[in-house]
């Protein structure tokens, strides 16, 4: 079974490999803790044998009438069980710190794979999204298959002891034993591969529940919420898909439960009919008392120990299942070709080219580019605009290459940016998106992930500041630039984590201020960077933006058309073409789709209600 190249059921091979990469991550991440719970895992395995026999000699020496030796068993039983009680505490210990550590190298591991992955493609892949959050939860418990591990291996142990002494008393029922074991196995592997594979399939609802919970608990969706009613829609949306999954689940724990019900009923009908033997032999002489209690100890310990053996490999062979997800993404090969050497990128001198350019976001989508034909010159803004859904802010993805042409080429000063890494190129550039992120992070931070570089340079951080007007405003906030920008992780025991909340405005200057921060870089992206603001800010902004245009190259997205008026050149897309380029005078002199777009936006600003003169005719 597959999905999108992930394979649900993998080899054995693979499982080995990846049960041999689990074992060596715990090692490596927490070596002694590890010894010290295999010596404790040891020590409780090897004790319940131990009682066993003790107590046979205690009761063959009560039946005997020998009593010397009473105080003696009694003491090696109360040492044996004191030991088992305090190893038991101190393996609890051991398994959590174990998983402790194993669990923070797992996340490391997994999410600098995420980390490495340079373009957009796999975050907007509901597969890719579903295997996350498997991968997540695998790496959240990495212990687990240290845990089942050593319950294999204690498990192993009490068998091979309570064999040895099963054996001893009835060759027979020892084989019978160990035979009735072997489906059991066979049984709770399939229902495992079920159960991975449920897991799989109820991904997309569990997914939807999640995000229906998220929002109805996020303050920046609770407005809408409560002003439309939204609160019951979206609630019984959360149950309903919550109900899919129950239903999923429901069915394969009915399935164990009738199975694992027939081998518990099995097992037992074994264990009943050696105790009916072991009383008989009893009763006719073969069997001392001791040896009844030894037998009855060791059917009971057999399979209780195989049980445990049963459950243990059952769920590491489910653990390696779910670890396939975290496997893929870690050993996963860049979702973007990466250039044979690490080829630097020059300095722009001439310009940026993009030459035949085609793009969808997959062969099922249409194309939203479709043959752009279009020069940035060096030193010289150039602004796109067009209607939603013509292409623009794909443009600028493919700018900053987070993905690739599906036909054409984008040049830097004729390199391809295909034959530089993506970082040598990023670096070249500094953007302010529409769709920028609000990081609750300090004020300073937010700026300061611009460019971490500059992060402890105070004088960069409040220069940015003020050039996207934001200066003012993280002065009178609580602690400054100091001052959490979330309400989200207020704390009492330290007042300088009560955080506020700033209005969208305001954010989108400080996306603004962390552009500016980048202010020494070749190209500048600008996508709405003034959509938020109002008319006075919108142009103390622009103000800003043209002196820090000035002599640079730039590429500035606007559906409002006055505040481009004055860049260098202006190219028109429409239905991902380039339908017009030229200056603001120029185009509107034409009357084609720049003019009619121009007068539209501009009648909104007259008194009179007339219609322009041929808009959107």
């Amino acid at each position: 079974m597959t999905d999108d190249g992930l394979r649900i059921t993998p080899t054995r091979r693979e499982l080995l490999r990846s049960a041999v990469r689990t074992m060596s991550r715990v090692w490596r991440s927490a070596p002694a803790h590890l010894l010290g719970y295999l010596a404790v895992a040891l020590v409780g395995s090897a004790a319940p044998i131990t009682v066993a026999w003790l107590t046979r000699a205690v009761l063959d020496h009560v039946a005997q009438h020998r009593t010397g030796s009473l105080l003696g068993l009694a003491l090696a039983i109360t040492a044996v069980t004191t030991a088992v009680a305090v190893a038991s505490h101190a393996g609890q210990y051991l398994r959590a710190e174990v998983d402790r550590r194993t669990a923070t190298s797992a996340k490391d591991e997994l999410f600098a794979a995420v980390s490495r992955s340079t373009g957009l493609a796999a975050f907007e892949n509901p597969a890719f999204l579903d295997r996350l959050r498997l991968a997540q939860q695998s790496a959240s418990h990495p212990g687990r298959l240290v845990d089942t591990t050593m319950s294999a291996a204690s498990g192993l142990v009490t068998v091979v002891g309570f064999v040895g002494s099963l054996a001893l008393i009835s060759p027979t029922f020892t084989v019978l034993v160990l035979l009735a074991a072997l489906p059991a196995l066979l049984i709770e592997m399939r229902l495992s591969r079920r159960r991975t594979a449920m897991l799989w399939r109820i991904g997309p609802a569990e997914r939807r529940e999640a995000f229906y919970a998220q929002l109805m608990s996020t303050a920046s969706a609770a407005k809408e919420i409560r002003l439309f009613a939204l609160g019951d829609f979206l609630r019984l949306r959360m149950l309903a898909e919550l109900r899919t999954a129950n239903a999923a689940r429901r069915r394969v724990d009915r399935q164990e439960l009738l199975i694992q019900s027939g081998l518990a009923a099995a097992s037992a009908g074994v264990a009943g009919a050696g105790l009916v033997w072991a009383i008989l032999a009893a009763g006719d002489g073969r069997l001392g008392i001791g040896d009844v209690s030894m037998f009855v100890a060791a059917i009971a310990g057999v399979q209780g120990a195989l049980n445990v053996v049963v459950a243990a490999g059952v769920m590491a062979y489910e653990h390696l299942l779910n670890f396939q997800h975290e496997v893929s993404i870690v050993a996963a090969g860049p979702d973007l070709p990466l250039p044979g050497t690490d080829r630097d990128l020059p300095p722009l001198r001439r310009g940026i080219e993009l030459r035949d350019v085609w793009f969808r976001y997959s062969d099922d989508h249409p194309w939203i580019l479709r043959g752009v034909d279009l020069f940035v010159p060096h030193g010289q803004t150039v602004a796109l605009v067009g209607r939603n859904g013509a292409g623009k802010s794909t443009l600028a993805k493919l700018l900053c290459r987070f993905y690739d042409p599906t036909r054409g080429a984008i040049l830097w000063d004729g390199v391809d940016i295909r034959d530089v890494p993506p970082q040598a190129l990023r670096h070249r550039i500094s953007a302010v998106f529409q769709d920028f992120v609000s990081y609750e992070l300090t004020a300073a931070e937010n700026i300061a992930v611009g460019d971490l570089a500059l992060a402890g340079d105070e004088e960069r951080v409040v220069r940015a500041a003020r050039e996207a007007d934001i200066h003012d405003t993280l002065t009178t906030l609580p602690h400054g630039y100091r001052t959490l920008l979330s309400r989200g992780f207020a704390s009492e025991q330290d007042e300088d984590a009560d955080g506020v909340l700033l209005s969208g405005g305001q954010w989108q200057r400080l996306a603004l201020a962390r552009g500016f921060l980048r202010r020494d870089r070749d190209l500048m992206i600008l996508d709405e960077p003034s959509s938020g603001l109002d008319p006075e800010a919108e142009y103390e902004v622009h103000r800003q933006l043209r002196k820090l245009r000035s002599g640079r190259t730039s590429v500035m997205i606007s559906h409002r058309l006055g505040a481009i008026r004055d860049v260098d050149r202006i190219v028109v897309l429409t239905d991902g073409v380039v339908a017009e380029e030229g200056g603001h005078t120029a185009l509107l002199a034409d009357g084609g789709v720049y003019a009619r777009l121009f007068a539209r936006q501009a009648a909104g600003y007259r008194d009179d209600d007339m219609e322009p003169t041929g808009a959107l005719q």
